[in-house]
Protein backbone atom coordinates (compact mmCIF):
# COMPACT_ATOMS: atom_id res chain seq x y z
CA UNK A 1 0.00 0.00 0.00
CA UNK A 2 1.54 3.66 -1.18
CA UNK A 3 0.66 6.32 0.97
CA UNK A 4 0.26 10.23 0.48
CA UNK A 5 4.01 10.74 0.82
CA UNK A 6 5.15 8.14 -1.35
CA UNK A 7 5.67 6.08 1.23
CA UNK A 8 5.15 2.45 0.34
CA UNK A 9 4.12 0.09 3.21
CA UNK A 10 3.75 -3.78 2.95
CA UNK A 11 0.72 -5.27 5.28
CA UNK A 12 1.02 -8.98 6.17
CA UNK A 13 -2.28 -11.16 5.88
CA UNK A 14 -2.82 -12.47 9.32
CA UNK A 15 -1.69 -16.15 9.89
CA UNK A 16 -3.40 -18.50 11.50
CA UNK A 17 -1.56 -21.08 13.06
CA UNK A 18 -3.00 -24.62 14.34
CA UNK A 19 -1.85 -23.74 18.25
CA UNK A 20 -3.47 -20.91 18.89
CA UNK A 21 -4.70 -22.06 22.24
CA UNK A 22 -8.63 -21.27 23.40
CA UNK A 23 -9.59 -20.02 26.56
CA UNK A 24 -7.33 -17.72 27.82
CA UNK A 25 -10.07 -15.71 29.21
CA UNK A 26 -11.58 -18.21 31.00
CA UNK A 27 -12.38 -17.57 34.45
CA UNK A 28 -9.67 -19.02 37.20
CA UNK A 29 -12.80 -20.29 39.60
CA UNK A 30 -14.26 -22.03 36.09
CA UNK A 31 -10.99 -23.81 35.40
CA UNK A 32 -11.15 -25.08 38.84
CA UNK A 33 -14.29 -26.52 38.89
CA UNK A 34 -13.75 -28.50 35.80
CA UNK A 35 -10.62 -29.67 37.52
CA UNK A 36 -11.84 -31.16 40.37
CA UNK A 37 -15.15 -32.30 38.49
CA UNK A 38 -12.53 -34.14 35.80
CA UNK A 39 -10.48 -35.50 39.19
CA UNK A 40 -13.26 -37.28 40.60
CA UNK A 41 -14.79 -38.59 36.77
CA UNK A 42 -11.43 -40.46 36.51
CA UNK A 43 -12.03 -41.65 39.76
CA UNK A 44 -14.76 -43.29 39.00
CA UNK A 45 -13.30 -45.10 35.94
CA UNK A 46 -11.86 -47.52 38.52
CA UNK A 47 -13.43 -50.30 40.55
CA UNK A 48 -15.44 -50.26 42.70
CA UNK A 49 -17.26 -47.76 40.61
CA UNK A 50 -16.17 -49.16 36.97
CA UNK A 51 -17.15 -46.32 34.91
CA UNK A 52 -14.16 -46.49 32.82
CA UNK A 53 -15.42 -45.21 29.38
CA UNK A 54 -14.92 -41.50 31.86
CA UNK A 55 -11.18 -42.29 31.43
CA UNK A 56 -10.85 -40.17 28.56
CA UNK A 57 -13.12 -38.00 28.93
CA UNK A 58 -11.60 -36.66 32.48
CA UNK A 59 -8.27 -36.65 30.71
CA UNK A 60 -10.07 -34.41 27.97
CA UNK A 61 -11.33 -32.13 30.52
CA UNK A 62 -8.08 -31.58 32.70
CA UNK A 63 -6.38 -30.33 29.37
CA UNK A 64 -9.33 -28.20 28.21
CA UNK A 65 -9.14 -26.70 31.81
CA UNK A 66 -4.99 -26.10 31.70
CA UNK A 67 -5.28 -24.76 28.16
CA UNK A 68 -4.26 -21.69 27.82
CA UNK A 69 -3.60 -21.02 31.25
CA UNK A 70 -0.29 -19.99 32.85
CA UNK A 71 2.03 -23.06 34.43
CA UNK A 72 1.61 -21.68 37.61
CA UNK A 73 -2.14 -21.83 37.81
CA UNK A 74 -2.22 -25.18 35.49
CA UNK A 75 -0.11 -26.64 38.33
CA UNK A 76 -2.70 -25.52 40.85
CA UNK A 77 -4.81 -27.56 38.58
CA UNK A 78 -3.26 -30.19 37.97
CA UNK A 79 -3.17 -30.47 42.28
CA UNK A 80 -6.98 -30.24 42.69
CA UNK A 81 -7.56 -32.34 39.65
CA UNK A 82 -5.07 -34.85 41.72
CA UNK A 83 -6.82 -34.28 45.18
CA UNK A 84 -9.83 -35.32 43.67
CA UNK A 85 -9.04 -38.15 41.87
CA UNK A 86 -6.73 -39.21 44.79
CA UNK A 87 -9.20 -38.87 47.67
CA UNK A 88 -11.41 -40.64 46.30
CA UNK A 89 -9.85 -43.32 44.62
CA UNK A 90 -7.35 -44.11 47.66
CA UNK A 91 -10.09 -44.05 49.81
CA UNK A 92 -9.42 -47.48 51.08
CA UNK A 93 -5.87 -45.94 53.12
CA UNK A 94 -8.09 -44.44 55.33
CA UNK A 95 -7.95 -47.87 57.41
CA UNK A 96 -4.62 -47.35 57.96
CA UNK A 97 -5.69 -43.76 59.31
CA UNK A 98 -7.16 -40.44 58.19
CA UNK A 99 -3.57 -38.87 57.92
CA UNK A 100 -2.20 -41.70 56.00
CA UNK A 101 -5.03 -41.12 53.67
CA UNK A 102 -4.60 -37.42 53.21
CA UNK A 103 -0.67 -37.03 53.08
CA UNK A 104 -0.64 -39.91 50.26
CA UNK A 105 -3.12 -38.40 48.18
CA UNK A 106 -1.56 -35.13 47.99
CA UNK A 107 1.88 -36.88 47.54
CA UNK A 108 1.01 -38.43 44.47
CA UNK A 109 -1.38 -35.50 43.70
CA UNK A 110 1.76 -33.31 43.93
CA UNK A 111 3.10 -35.09 40.38
CA UNK A 112 -0.18 -34.47 38.24
CA UNK A 113 0.37 -30.72 39.87
CA UNK A 114 3.61 -31.02 37.54
CA UNK A 115 1.36 -32.59 34.72
CA UNK A 116 -1.00 -29.61 35.17
CA UNK A 117 1.97 -27.06 34.50
CA UNK A 118 3.35 -29.16 31.91
CA UNK A 119 -0.24 -29.20 29.57
CA UNK A 120 -0.32 -25.45 29.95
CA UNK A 121 3.06 -25.52 27.99
CA UNK A 122 2.39 -28.39 25.49
CA UNK A 123 -0.66 -27.56 24.18
CA UNK A 124 0.48 -24.22 22.70
CA UNK A 125 2.56 -26.83 20.56
CA UNK A 126 1.49 -28.64 16.64
CA UNK A 127 0.02 -31.39 17.58
CA UNK A 128 -0.55 -30.69 21.07
CA UNK A 129 -2.60 -34.46 21.51
CA UNK A 130 0.15 -36.43 21.20
CA UNK A 131 2.25 -34.58 23.52
CA UNK A 132 -0.64 -34.20 25.94
CA UNK A 133 -0.87 -37.72 26.28
CA UNK A 134 2.98 -38.82 26.42
CA UNK A 135 3.09 -36.04 29.24
CA UNK A 136 0.74 -38.59 31.18
CA UNK A 137 3.02 -41.96 30.30
CA UNK A 138 5.53 -39.79 31.58
CA UNK A 139 3.97 -38.57 35.23
CA UNK A 140 2.78 -42.25 35.26
CA UNK A 141 6.64 -43.44 35.46
CA UNK A 142 7.80 -40.60 37.75
CA UNK A 143 4.85 -41.55 39.95
CA UNK A 144 6.20 -45.22 40.19
CA UNK A 145 9.60 -44.51 40.42
CA UNK A 146 9.87 -41.69 43.56
CA UNK A 147 9.41 -41.69 46.28
CA UNK A 148 10.75 -44.19 48.42
CA UNK A 149 10.17 -46.88 45.01
CA UNK A 150 7.19 -44.92 43.92
CA UNK A 151 3.22 -45.71 44.58
CA UNK A 152 1.70 -46.80 40.81
CA UNK A 153 -1.59 -46.98 41.89
CA UNK A 154 -3.89 -45.16 39.70
CA UNK A 155 -2.59 -45.41 36.22
CA UNK A 156 -4.92 -44.56 33.21
CA UNK A 157 -4.32 -48.27 32.30
CA UNK A 158 -5.82 -50.07 35.29
CA UNK A 159 -9.47 -48.89 34.87
CA UNK A 160 -9.56 -50.46 31.47
CA UNK A 161 -9.22 -53.87 32.32
CA UNK A 162 -12.87 -54.41 30.72
CA UNK A 163 -12.44 -52.44 27.42
CA UNK A 164 -11.03 -53.14 24.27
CA UNK A 165 -8.11 -50.93 24.87
CA UNK A 166 -6.87 -53.40 27.46
CA UNK A 167 -5.58 -55.44 24.85
CA UNK A 168 -3.46 -52.63 23.81
CA UNK A 169 -1.33 -54.06 26.75
CA UNK A 170 -0.10 -56.97 24.58
CA UNK A 171 1.66 -54.84 22.38
CA UNK A 172 3.22 -52.20 24.34
CA UNK A 173 2.34 -53.36 27.72
CA UNK A 174 0.42 -50.83 30.58
CA UNK A 175 2.12 -47.30 29.73
CA UNK A 176 0.69 -48.05 25.75
CA UNK A 177 -2.67 -48.21 27.01
CA UNK A 178 -2.29 -45.12 29.51
CA UNK A 179 -0.99 -43.55 25.86
CA UNK A 180 -3.90 -44.85 23.59
CA UNK A 181 -6.89 -43.50 26.08
CA UNK A 182 -4.86 -40.15 27.12
CA UNK A 183 -4.17 -39.53 23.03
CA UNK A 184 -7.95 -40.49 22.76
CA UNK A 185 -9.62 -38.22 24.79
CA UNK A 186 -7.05 -34.76 23.49
CA UNK A 187 -7.82 -36.10 19.98
CA UNK A 188 -11.84 -35.51 20.89
CA UNK A 189 -10.53 -32.33 22.99
CA UNK A 190 -9.04 -31.23 19.95
CA UNK A 191 -12.23 -32.19 17.87
CA UNK A 192 -14.05 -29.87 19.86
CA UNK A 193 -12.16 -26.51 19.92
CA UNK A 194 -11.13 -26.86 16.84
CA UNK A 195 -14.26 -24.50 16.00
CA UNK A 196 -12.01 -23.05 12.81
CA UNK A 197 -11.21 -25.64 10.91
CA UNK A 198 -13.99 -26.94 9.51
CA UNK A 199 -16.47 -30.18 9.69
CA UNK A 200 -14.27 -32.29 8.27
CA UNK A 201 -11.05 -32.56 10.46
CA UNK A 202 -13.49 -32.54 13.15
CA UNK A 203 -15.59 -35.75 12.03
CA UNK A 204 -11.73 -37.03 10.89
CA UNK A 205 -9.95 -36.78 14.88
CA UNK A 206 -13.81 -38.32 16.19
CA UNK A 207 -13.02 -41.20 14.02
CA UNK A 208 -9.57 -41.14 14.87
CA UNK A 209 -10.63 -41.03 18.44
CA UNK A 210 -12.68 -44.41 17.88
CA UNK A 211 -10.15 -46.15 16.27
CA UNK A 212 -7.96 -45.45 19.18
CA UNK A 213 -10.64 -46.68 21.56
CA UNK A 214 -11.66 -49.46 19.78
CA UNK A 215 -8.66 -50.72 17.91
CA UNK A 216 -7.66 -52.69 20.41
CA UNK A 217 -10.78 -55.43 18.93
CA UNK A 218 -8.64 -55.74 16.49
CA UNK A 219 -5.49 -57.53 18.74
CA UNK A 220 -5.50 -60.99 18.99
CA UNK A 221 -5.41 -62.27 21.79
CA UNK A 222 -4.39 -66.19 22.12
CA UNK A 223 -5.13 -68.68 25.10
CA UNK A 224 -4.44 -72.06 24.31
CA UNK A 225 -1.68 -73.35 25.63
CA UNK A 226 1.58 -76.33 25.27
CA UNK A 227 0.01 -78.09 27.53
CA UNK A 228 -2.02 -77.47 31.28
CA UNK A 229 -1.25 -77.37 34.95
CA UNK A 230 -3.62 -77.70 37.09
CA UNK A 231 -3.56 -76.31 40.31
CA UNK A 232 -5.79 -75.46 43.56
CA UNK A 233 -6.36 -72.15 44.91
CA UNK A 234 -7.11 -72.12 48.66
CA UNK A 235 -8.82 -68.89 50.47
CA UNK A 236 -8.98 -70.40 54.04
CA UNK A 237 -10.68 -66.71 55.36
CA UNK A 238 -9.66 -64.65 58.61
CA UNK A 239 -10.83 -63.75 61.89
CA UNK A 240 -11.19 -60.17 61.06
CA UNK A 241 -10.26 -57.67 58.91
CA UNK A 242 -8.61 -53.62 58.85
CA UNK A 243 -5.51 -53.57 61.14
CA UNK A 244 -6.37 -56.49 63.18
CA UNK A 245 -7.07 -58.50 59.74
CA UNK A 246 -4.95 -61.56 61.62
CA UNK A 247 -6.60 -61.85 64.63
CA UNK A 248 -5.09 -65.23 66.57
CA UNK A 249 -2.40 -65.78 63.75
CA UNK A 250 -2.38 -69.81 64.03
CA UNK A 251 -6.17 -69.63 63.22
CA UNK A 252 -5.47 -67.78 59.74
CA UNK A 253 -3.21 -70.86 59.65
CA UNK A 254 -5.87 -73.18 60.73
CA UNK A 255 -8.39 -71.88 58.30
CA UNK A 256 -6.43 -72.61 55.38
CA UNK A 257 -5.39 -76.35 56.62
CA UNK A 258 -9.13 -76.81 57.01
CA UNK A 259 -10.14 -75.29 53.55
CA UNK A 260 -7.04 -77.87 52.18
CA UNK A 261 -8.91 -80.80 53.91
CA UNK A 262 -12.07 -79.89 52.49
CA UNK A 263 -10.42 -79.55 49.42
CA UNK A 264 -8.62 -82.96 49.36
CA UNK A 265 -12.29 -84.64 50.95
CA UNK A 266 -13.74 -83.69 47.34
CA UNK A 267 -10.62 -84.53 45.37
CA UNK A 268 -10.93 -88.31 46.95
CA UNK A 269 -14.87 -88.16 46.08
CA UNK A 270 -14.29 -87.26 42.58
CA UNK A 271 -16.12 -83.79 42.44
CA UNK A 272 -13.17 -82.22 42.08
CA UNK A 273 -9.87 -83.08 39.76
CA UNK A 274 -6.04 -83.60 42.14
CA UNK A 275 -3.93 -80.76 41.56
CA UNK A 276 -0.51 -80.38 40.41
CA UNK A 277 0.26 -78.23 43.89
CA UNK A 278 -1.84 -75.73 45.44
CA UNK A 279 -1.57 -71.90 46.08
CA UNK A 280 -2.15 -70.29 49.49
CA UNK A 281 -2.06 -67.21 49.63
CA UNK A 282 0.26 -64.05 51.65
CA UNK A 283 0.15 -64.45 55.29
CA UNK A 284 -1.22 -68.11 55.20
CA UNK A 285 0.66 -68.59 58.25
CA UNK A 286 2.10 -64.99 59.65
CA UNK A 287 4.42 -67.31 62.29
CA UNK A 288 7.83 -68.44 60.68
CA UNK A 289 6.62 -72.09 60.46
CA UNK A 290 10.90 -72.70 60.54
CA UNK A 291 11.20 -71.19 63.94
CA UNK A 292 7.69 -72.15 65.51
CA UNK A 293 7.10 -75.73 65.92
CA UNK A 294 3.39 -75.45 66.00
CA UNK A 295 2.78 -73.47 62.50
CA UNK A 296 5.63 -75.94 61.13
CA UNK A 297 3.30 -78.61 62.44
CA UNK A 298 -0.03 -77.16 60.82
CA UNK A 299 1.60 -76.53 57.92
CA UNK A 300 3.10 -80.24 57.29
CA UNK A 301 -0.21 -81.79 58.12
CA UNK A 302 -1.62 -79.66 55.31
CA UNK A 303 0.87 -80.53 52.73
CA UNK A 304 0.98 -84.28 53.77
CA UNK A 305 -3.00 -83.97 53.18
CA UNK A 306 -2.52 -82.46 49.81
CA UNK A 307 -0.31 -84.90 48.77
CA UNK A 308 1.42 -82.31 46.47
CA UNK A 309 3.76 -79.12 46.52
CA UNK A 310 1.99 -76.32 48.37
CA UNK A 311 3.28 -72.66 48.02
CA UNK A 312 2.75 -71.32 51.75
CA UNK A 313 2.76 -67.74 51.70
CA UNK A 314 5.27 -66.76 55.20
CA UNK A 315 6.30 -64.33 57.09
CA UNK A 316 9.98 -65.68 58.07
CA UNK A 317 12.40 -64.03 61.07
CA UNK A 318 15.83 -62.43 59.49
CA UNK A 319 17.82 -61.77 58.81
CA UNK A 320 18.81 -60.94 62.54
CA UNK A 321 16.52 -59.74 65.34
CA UNK A 322 15.07 -56.52 63.59
CA UNK A 323 13.93 -57.90 60.37
CA UNK A 324 11.79 -60.16 58.44
CA UNK A 325 10.67 -61.71 55.23
CA UNK A 326 7.15 -61.87 53.55
CA UNK A 327 8.21 -65.16 51.38
CA UNK A 328 6.59 -67.56 49.19
CA UNK A 329 7.90 -71.45 50.36
CA UNK A 330 7.36 -74.42 48.00
CA UNK A 331 6.55 -76.62 50.51
CA UNK A 332 6.74 -80.59 49.35
CA UNK A 333 5.12 -83.24 50.82
CA UNK A 334 8.68 -85.79 50.25
CA UNK A 335 11.14 -82.92 50.57
CA UNK A 336 10.10 -80.37 52.74
CA UNK A 337 10.59 -76.81 52.67
CA UNK A 338 12.37 -75.80 49.66
CA UNK A 339 12.30 -72.71 47.24
CA UNK A 340 11.84 -69.59 48.86
CA UNK A 341 10.57 -66.18 46.88
CA UNK A 342 11.49 -63.22 49.19
CA UNK A 343 9.66 -59.74 48.44
CA UNK A 344 11.33 -57.57 46.80
CA UNK A 345 9.27 -54.21 46.90
CA UNK A 346 7.74 -54.07 50.68
CA UNK A 347 5.05 -51.27 50.84
CA UNK A 348 6.54 -48.17 53.20
CA UNK A 349 4.67 -47.59 56.22
CA UNK A 350 2.76 -51.23 56.01
CA UNK A 351 5.81 -53.22 56.21
CA UNK A 352 8.91 -51.69 56.72
CA UNK A 353 8.63 -47.71 58.74
CA UNK A 354 11.14 -45.03 56.67
CA UNK A 355 13.19 -42.51 58.75
CA UNK A 356 11.99 -44.91 61.66
CA UNK A 357 13.90 -43.47 65.02
CA UNK A 358 12.02 -39.53 63.93
CA UNK A 359 8.74 -40.91 63.14
CA UNK A 360 8.10 -43.55 65.95
CA UNK A 361 7.80 -40.73 68.75
CA UNK A 362 5.47 -39.22 67.21
CA UNK A 363 2.87 -41.61 65.61
CA UNK A 364 1.82 -44.71 67.93
CA UNK A 365 0.28 -46.57 65.68
CA UNK A 366 3.60 -47.35 63.45
CA UNK A 367 4.54 -49.88 66.08
CA UNK A 368 1.54 -51.97 65.27
CA UNK A 369 4.00 -52.12 61.79
CA UNK A 370 6.71 -54.05 64.18
CA UNK A 371 9.69 -55.27 62.71
CA UNK A 372 10.98 -54.09 59.11
CA UNK A 373 10.43 -56.15 56.47
CA UNK A 374 13.38 -56.98 54.57
CA UNK A 375 13.37 -56.88 50.70
CA UNK A 376 14.29 -59.65 48.43
CA UNK A 377 16.97 -59.58 45.84
CA UNK A 378 15.81 -62.18 43.63
CA UNK A 379 13.24 -62.49 41.19
CA UNK A 380 9.98 -65.26 41.85
CA UNK A 381 11.15 -67.43 39.39
CA UNK A 382 9.72 -70.80 41.14
CA UNK A 383 9.94 -74.33 40.30
CA UNK A 384 6.64 -76.07 41.16
CA UNK A 385 5.43 -80.08 40.46
CA UNK A 386 7.94 -79.31 37.21
CA UNK A 387 6.23 -76.19 36.10
CA UNK A 388 7.93 -73.07 35.68
CA UNK A 389 5.83 -70.32 37.46
CA UNK A 390 6.15 -66.50 37.63
CA UNK A 391 5.45 -65.38 41.20
CA UNK A 392 4.54 -62.25 42.89
CA UNK A 393 3.39 -61.05 46.35
CA UNK A 394 0.19 -58.50 46.70
CA UNK A 395 1.15 -54.79 45.28
CA UNK A 396 4.29 -55.80 43.33
CA UNK A 397 1.90 -56.58 40.85
CA UNK A 398 1.08 -53.06 40.31
CA UNK A 399 5.47 -52.68 39.51
CA UNK A 400 6.27 -53.53 35.95
CA UNK A 401 9.64 -54.07 36.55
CA UNK A 402 9.19 -56.99 39.53
CA UNK A 403 6.38 -58.77 36.64
CA UNK A 404 8.67 -58.16 33.82
CA UNK A 405 11.49 -59.92 35.50
CA UNK A 406 9.22 -63.32 36.20
CA UNK A 407 6.52 -62.95 33.10
CA UNK A 408 8.22 -62.07 30.23
CA UNK A 409 8.92 -65.50 27.95
CA UNK A 410 10.38 -68.66 28.63
CA UNK A 411 11.21 -67.34 32.54
CA UNK A 412 7.29 -68.55 33.34
CA UNK A 413 4.59 -70.76 31.79
CA UNK A 414 1.92 -68.79 34.19
CA UNK A 415 2.04 -66.35 37.07
CA UNK A 416 0.72 -66.47 40.73
CA UNK A 417 -0.18 -63.88 43.18
CA UNK A 418 0.26 -64.44 46.53
CA UNK A 419 -1.92 -61.31 47.99
CA UNK A 420 -3.41 -60.49 51.62
CA UNK A 421 -6.12 -57.95 50.96
CA UNK A 422 -7.65 -58.38 54.70
CA UNK A 423 -7.09 -55.25 55.71
CA UNK A 424 -9.25 -53.55 52.57
CA UNK A 425 -12.03 -56.07 52.76
CA UNK A 426 -15.04 -53.99 51.72
CA UNK A 427 -13.28 -50.94 50.69
CA UNK A 428 -12.80 -51.27 46.81
CA UNK A 429 -9.15 -51.65 46.97
CA UNK A 430 -8.97 -56.12 46.42
CA UNK A 431 -10.98 -54.86 43.01
CA UNK A 432 -8.55 -52.37 42.35
CA UNK A 433 -5.72 -55.19 42.79
CA UNK A 434 -7.37 -57.46 40.83
CA UNK A 435 -8.17 -55.20 37.33
CA UNK A 436 -4.65 -54.36 37.72
CA UNK A 437 -3.20 -58.48 38.08
CA UNK A 438 -5.86 -58.72 34.57
CA UNK A 439 -3.98 -56.16 32.45
CA UNK A 440 -1.04 -58.05 33.47
CA UNK A 441 -1.82 -61.46 31.97
CA UNK A 442 -3.20 -59.75 28.88
CA UNK A 443 -0.31 -58.03 28.74
CA UNK A 444 2.66 -61.24 28.94
CA UNK A 445 -0.56 -63.67 27.13
CA UNK A 446 -0.13 -65.77 30.44
CA UNK A 447 -3.12 -67.23 33.38
CA UNK A 448 -2.52 -65.75 36.33
CA UNK A 449 -3.83 -67.30 39.68
CA UNK A 450 -4.41 -65.06 42.64
CA UNK A 451 -4.67 -66.23 46.23
CA UNK A 452 -6.18 -63.94 49.22
CA UNK A 453 -6.79 -65.02 52.83
CA UNK A 454 -10.25 -63.45 52.29
CA UNK A 455 -10.86 -62.07 48.76
CA UNK A 456 -10.25 -61.62 45.99
CA UNK A 457 -8.89 -64.81 44.88
CA UNK A 458 -9.44 -66.30 41.58
CA UNK A 459 -8.10 -67.23 37.95
CA UNK A 460 -7.54 -65.15 35.29
CA UNK A 461 -7.11 -66.62 31.57
CA UNK A 462 -3.97 -65.38 29.24
CA UNK A 463 -6.61 -62.48 27.31
CA UNK A 464 -7.43 -60.88 30.93
CA UNK A 465 -11.41 -63.24 31.13
CA UNK A 466 -11.95 -63.50 34.66
CA UNK A 467 -12.46 -67.59 34.84
CA UNK A 468 -13.28 -67.86 38.77
CA UNK A 469 -13.54 -64.87 40.98
CA UNK A 470 -14.09 -65.34 44.94
CA UNK A 471 -16.13 -63.04 47.31
CA UNK A 472 -14.79 -61.16 49.80
CA UNK A 473 -14.53 -62.46 53.56
CA UNK A 474 -15.24 -66.36 52.66
CA UNK A 475 -13.81 -69.39 52.87
CA UNK A 476 -13.49 -70.64 49.05
CA UNK A 477 -11.48 -72.85 47.16
CA UNK A 478 -10.79 -73.50 43.27
CA UNK A 479 -9.30 -75.94 40.46
CA UNK A 480 -8.19 -74.75 37.75
CA UNK A 481 -6.56 -76.26 34.73
CA UNK A 482 -4.19 -73.17 33.22
CA UNK A 483 -2.64 -73.18 30.07
CA UNK A 484 0.98 -73.54 30.29
CA UNK A 485 2.09 -70.49 28.05
CA UNK A 486 5.87 -68.90 27.09
CA UNK A 487 5.26 -67.21 23.42
CA UNK A 488 6.52 -64.27 24.15
CA UNK A 489 3.98 -61.01 23.62
CA UNK A 490 5.17 -57.65 22.01
CA UNK A 491 4.81 -56.33 25.15
CA UNK A 492 7.65 -58.75 26.23
CA UNK A 493 10.14 -58.03 23.69
CA UNK A 494 9.94 -54.73 23.99
CA UNK A 495 10.60 -54.44 27.62
CA UNK A 496 10.56 -50.93 29.45
CA UNK A 497 10.94 -49.02 25.77
CA UNK A 498 7.74 -47.80 24.66
CA UNK A 499 7.83 -46.27 28.47
CA UNK A 500 10.89 -44.69 27.46
CA UNK A 501 10.25 -43.68 24.14
CA UNK A 502 6.79 -41.77 25.23
CA UNK A 503 8.30 -39.86 28.56
CA UNK A 504 11.23 -38.81 26.68
CA UNK A 505 9.00 -37.47 23.72
CA UNK A 506 6.64 -35.67 26.73
CA UNK A 507 9.93 -34.41 28.28
CA UNK A 508 11.29 -33.37 24.51
CA UNK A 509 7.70 -31.21 24.22
CA UNK A 510 8.29 -29.50 27.61
CA UNK A 511 11.65 -28.02 26.09
CA UNK A 512 10.34 -27.17 22.99
CA UNK A 513 7.57 -25.23 24.52
CA UNK A 514 9.95 -23.40 26.87
CA UNK A 515 12.10 -22.77 24.02
CA UNK A 516 9.37 -21.04 22.48
CA UNK A 517 7.82 -19.59 24.90
CA UNK A 518 11.23 -17.38 24.98
CA UNK A 519 12.29 -16.96 22.19
CA UNK A 520 11.81 -13.06 20.60
CA UNK A 521 8.90 -12.23 18.50
CA UNK A 522 8.66 -9.65 15.53
CA UNK A 523 6.85 -7.06 17.60
CA UNK A 524 10.56 -6.62 19.82
CA UNK A 525 11.10 -7.51 22.67
CA UNK A 526 10.86 -11.59 24.64
CA UNK A 527 7.28 -11.45 23.42
CA UNK A 528 6.26 -8.73 21.13
CA UNK A 529 3.52 -6.07 22.23
CA UNK A 530 0.62 -8.17 23.19
CA UNK A 531 1.98 -11.36 21.37
CA UNK A 532 -0.37 -14.25 20.97
CA UNK A 533 1.07 -17.74 22.19
CA UNK A 534 1.36 -19.90 19.14
CA UNK A 535 2.59 -23.55 18.16
CA UNK A 536 -0.02 -26.28 17.46
CA UNK A 537 -3.16 -27.45 17.07
CA UNK A 538 -5.77 -26.01 19.16
CA UNK A 539 -8.56 -24.40 16.91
Amino acid sequence: MRLEDGTVVRSEAPTTTIAEPAGEGTPGWLRLVLAVASGVALALAFPPFGWEWTTPLAVATLTLACRGARPRMGALLGLVFGLGFLLLLLQWVRVIGVDAWLVLSLIEALFIAALGAALTLVTRLRWWPLWAAALWVGVEFARASFPLGGFPWGRLAYALDDTPMAALASLGGVPLVTFVVALAGNVLLWAVVASRRGPVPRVFAVAVAGALAFGGLLVPLPTEGSGFATVAIVQGNVPSKGLEFLGRARTVTRNHLEATEQLMREVRAGKLPKPDFVLWPENSTDIDPFTDAQTRSIVEQAVQTAGVPVLVGAVLDGPGPNYRRTTGVVWDPTTGPGQIYAKQHPVPFGEYIPFRRQLLPYIDRLQLVGRDTYAGTEPGKMRIAGYRVGEVICFEVAYDGIVREVAAGNNSQFLTVQTNNATYTDTGQPQQQFAITRLRSIEYGKATLVASPNGISGAIAPDGKIVAQSKEATRQVYVERVPLRTTPTLAARLGPVPEWVLSLAGLAAIVAALIRRRRPSAGGGPAGPKAQPTGGGSE
